[in-house]
């Protein structure tokens, strides 16, 4: 089963994310660190997404019309109605993390919703359930916007460096240092993948030929979900297999802590 992990390289990732948490401290409670941190890097994961996106997208739109390559104000234009059309998820803007925070910094706080309000539905679903546009106008008040913009806009954070079983170990020990600091129980947010991996396996899902869904009632960040099927692709002994689990299995869960579950809704959204 293809799920090993590099747990040094992620635990210095891991490190060096929350140094930047620690660097709240002082203008932001304990508690409150995870709803600066968390949305942030989600939000950067999905732009690295959008980002290979838009590059894929021009590469074949000008591999059809090779014309376009001197007229970049009409291939962007294209790219740019293919990815609200036909893109998982879209933004209308031409915002980046990078740009907004290279622009004029007396317009960083503008320049920045302007970014956040432009995504689709589903991913400003996402940003609704970390209340993320309260927590900006905080990171304003107390100065932090730009040093956390900086810290995360060239941070590679896509699935083409790290897969979404990599991302979900990131996630949980962001959120059980969290938890430490906040006085909670990190048990209350993820299950060890270890563990997850155990139980996967105990379950002996077979490769389907119909529909079936998997479903977790606390699912937390999705860490049950992922390596699930994870796991039924990875036993898929040819591309037939694949197609079928791509084909026929849904994953469904639910979740209290409306930050874990945005956590999940956004790999799987990336994934969609």
């Amino acid at each position: 089963m293809a799920l090993s992990l590099n747990k040094p390289k992620l635990d210095n990732l891991a490190g060096d994310i929350w140094k930047s948490a620690e660097r709240l401290r002082g203008k932001f409670k304990a508690y409150e660190y995870q709803g600066v941190i968390l949305p942030i890097i989600v939000i950067r994961r999905l732009e690295c997404v959008l980002l290979k996106w838009r590059e894929d997208k021009r590469a074949e739109v000008l591999a059809k019309r090779p014309k376009l390559k001197d007229n970049e104000k009409e291939l962007a234009k294209l790219v740019k109605g293919l990815e609200t059309s036909t893109a998982p998820f879209s933004n209308k803007t031409d915002w980046t993390l990078r740009k907004v925070y290279e622009e004029d910094h007396a317009l960083l706080e503008e320049n920045f919703r302007k970014y956040i309000n432009g995504f689709s539905k589903n991913v400003d679903a996402i940003i609704e359930h970390f209340n993320y546009r309260a927590t900006i106008g905080l990171m304003v008040k107390n100065n932090r916007l730009a040093p956390i913009l900086n810290q995360y806009k060239e941070l590679e954070l896509g699935p083409d460096t790290l897969s979404p079983l990599e991302m979900g170990y990131i996630y949980e020990e962001l959120l059980r240092r969290f938890s430490e600091q906040s006085g909670e129980e990190a048990g209350e947010h993820f299950t060890p993948r270890e563990v997850i991996r155990l139980m996967v396996e105990l379950l002996e899902i077979p490769i389907p030929d119909r529909h079936f869904s998997i479903y977790d009632p606390a699912s937390g960040t999705g860490g049950m979900l992922s390596v699930a099927k994870e796991h039924l692709l990875d036993r898929a002994a040819n591309p037939a297999e694949r197609a079928n689990i791509e084909k026929y299995v849904t994953v469904h869960g639910q979740e209290l802590s409306p930050t874990n579950f945005a956590i999940c809704q956004a790999e799987y959204t990336i994934g969609a």
